[in-house]
């Protein structure tokens, strides 16, 4: 069991609010992590296997991404620890909502996470009657269509072509591998194919697709369409074990699925140039030490992923006005935004000789501590 206390360090968590109700069986926590910059906003997940140091470690990744874009919003990260395909998922997410009234929306804004949909969203802001208290609401409630947009795997699509670019390696006829065909996957693909690269292999949950001459990215949407995650055992390519497509050879890959996925054991076998991490933390720490060693440019999560907190920025914007939010602004910003970081995080890791990770957490962290200094959490010299 996690000691809650040995979380804490410079940085916070500030905050951790751990929630149960007996009827409905639900736990849930919140770890607000760093309001420096702006009140806590992350999103929210629900699985059967949550934990508090899940949780705080995510806040904290969110801590990073809304300092390395620059938009005013402090990490913090929720999660549920239930069945998101169970009948009693409104029950218990109603019931997540309830028991943090007193947090949402005053310190902490929900948001979407792994196994939650838009529609939860609307039910949490329907719980406690604020329109407030979540983003990631339907379209036609007036939330930023994140799904229909695509617009987190978007902009690591734009990140990665930016990457690429400084990197001298164009991204027209590059190769990719994608781990994961979920909202971000499969958005990055389409994105990458419209780039003019090509999409060498992709996964799910249930096996792996390879192609060293590209697959068809229009037909694999189709395909997962009809048949869910399990299109990748009806497509026509060669089926590979779930986490080989890891290791096939490529140009960019892109972790898209999972957290922790990158190891020490399987960093020595990728083989692509550029691992662009669509993931929130696919690489651990020690992976990261062994690709840069190997030649492998990283570029880490809080950068390429970040496109879905920009749009959450405009959908907190958003939250109360009788107004759409304006669609095109956010994809121009997405791709505005995430490129810039991206050349100024490899520009300062090859200035300074230190991986894009290190290079990156220290810019996000000079600008959370000169707010913590601002407003006197921390001493003043």
């Amino acid at each position: 069991m996690t000691d809650a206390l040995s979380l804490v360090d410079e940085w916070g968590p500030e905050k951790i609010v751990v929630v149960s109700h007996r009827r409905t069986g639900m736990k849930g926590v919140l770890v607000i992590d760093n309001t420096a910059r702006g009140i806590g906003k992350g999103g929210t997940r629900m699985s059967p296997g949550v934990t508090v140091d899940e949780v705080s470690r995510l806040a904290r990744v969110m801590t990073w991404k809304w300092a390395a874009v620059d938009l005013f919003y402090g990490g913090a990260k929720a999660g549920i620890v239930a069945d998101p395909a169970s009948r009693d998922k409104e029950a218990v997410l109603r019931a997540f909502a309830r028991a943090l009234s007193n947090e949402v929306p005053r310190e902490y804004v929900m948001g979407l996470d792994m196994g939650l949909t838009e529609s939860d969203a609307a039910i949490i802001q329907d719980e406690l009657g604020d329109r407030g208290a979540a983003v990631g609401t339907p379209e036609h409630l007036g939330g930023v269509a994140y799904d229909k947009l695509g617009i987190t795997g978007y902009g690591v699509a734009e990140a990665a072509d930016a990457a690429a670019q400084h990197l001298g390696l164009p991204l027209s006829g590059a190769r990719v591998a994608l781990q994961g065909f979920g909202a971000v996957g499969s958005a990055a693909a389409r994105r990458f194919a419209e780039l003019g690269a090509t999409v060498v292999a992709v996964s799910t949950a249930h096996g792996a697709l390879h192609d060293p001459s590209g697959l068809d990215v229009d037909a694999l949407l189709a395909a997962r369409d009809e048949h869910g995650d399990r299109f990748v055992t009806r497509y026509s390519a060669t089926p590979l074990a779930p986490g080989a497509e890891l290791a096939v050879d490529c140009d960019i890959l892109v972790p898209a699925a999972l957290q922790d996925v990158i190891t020490r054991t399987s960093a020595h076998e990728v083989k692509a140039k550029i691992l662009v991490e669509g993931a929130n933390l696919p690489t651990s720490a020690e992976a990261q030490g062994i690709l840069a060693e190997r030649g492998v440019t990283v570029l880490p999560d809080f950068v390429a992923n970040a496109g879905g907190v920009v749009a959450a920025a405009f959908a907190m914007d958003a939250r109360y006005s009788g107004f759409r939010p304006d669609t095109a602004g956010i994809v121009e910003t997405v791709s505005t935004r995430l490129r810039a970081n991206a050349v100024t995080v490899l520009d300062e890791a090859r200035r300074q000789d230190i991986t894009p990770h290190t290079a990156g957490r220290r810019l996000a962290e000079e600008r959370v501590r000169t707010a913590m200094h601002s407003k006197g959490r921390i001493p003043r010299d």
